[in-house]
């Protein structure tokens, strides 16, 4: 078991957040969160990664067979914990290129900067990120989809032993999603990496198979079975999931 939750409660400034969560992540298991917007999905994120802004009033993330609760951000990331912002940011001064090396070599690689470059300029030819995007700033220039794309570049490199994806499916166009899902496909199988999938979209669920799918609404879920569910989600809407 990669990532353990259970009995999670969590509140943001005083409010609930999250209630009664507990959720398994096998090593090597796509795990597909789904909910309408406002359900929960990317305070569940954000919590296991450290926000500060997550106060958690009771239960625990054991993740690699550590408990994580009070561990900050950084040192979740360098346990193998990364994630993909639903709005990814923009970094000045600092270029994508620059920014990688740092991360791969706080984790305890050593990198030959030239081998670097060559395997994110592969990466970006095959998402389709602009040539300069790797010797921009963090981010700087790009669009939405690009951003996304970015940080799927990212999640290549850091090759982490959980991904976290907010919503990499929004402000991407048909072509881009399924460039997008088919890459995330090919890391996860020659990597195995764990996976989480949160999107209240099934579109992306065309190109990358989730081994279980979970829906949370209102800070709880209420649901957990296989792809059947993204099915009944596309043919009938969040609204005919009763509580």
């Amino acid at each position: 078991m990669i990532l353990s939750i259970r009995d999670l409660y969590v509140n943001v400034e005083g409010k609930r957040v999250l209630e009664n969560i507990n959720l398994d992540v096998d090593k090597g298991e796509i795990i597909a969160v789904m909910g309408p917007n406002g359900s929960g999905k990317s305070s569940l994120a954000k919590t296991i990664t450290g926000h500060p802004k997550y106060k958690i009033e009771r239960g625990d993330i054991i993740f690699d067979n550590i408990k994580i609760n009070d561990k900050a951000p950084d040192e979740r990331a360098k346990m193998g914990i990364f994630m993909q912002f639903q709005d990814p940011p923009h970094i000045e001064g600092i270029n994508l290129t620059t920014f990688m090396k740092n991360v791969v070599e706080s984790r305890g690689s050593t990198t030959d900067i030239m081998t670097l470059i060559n395997s994110m300029k592969e990466i970006s030819s095959k998402l389709g990120l602009p040539r300069d995007a790797t010797s921009r700033a963090v981010n700087f220039g790009l669009s939405g989809g690009e951003k996304k794309k970015s940080e799927i570049l990212q999640l290549a490199l850091v090759k982490p032993k959980l991904a976290i994806l907010d919503e990499p499916d929004s402000g991407l166009d048909v072509d881009s999603l399924k460039i997008v899902a088919e890459y995330l496909d090919q890391i996860h199988k020659e990597t195995n990496m764990s996976m989480i999938i949160i999107t209240h979209y099934s579109r992306i669920f065309k190109y990358i198979k989730p081994d279980s799918v979970h829906v949370l609404l209102n800070g709880k879920f209420v649901m957990e079975g296989d792809s059947t569910i993204i099915e009944k989600i596309e043919r009938e809407g969040y609204s005919s999931i009763k509580v």
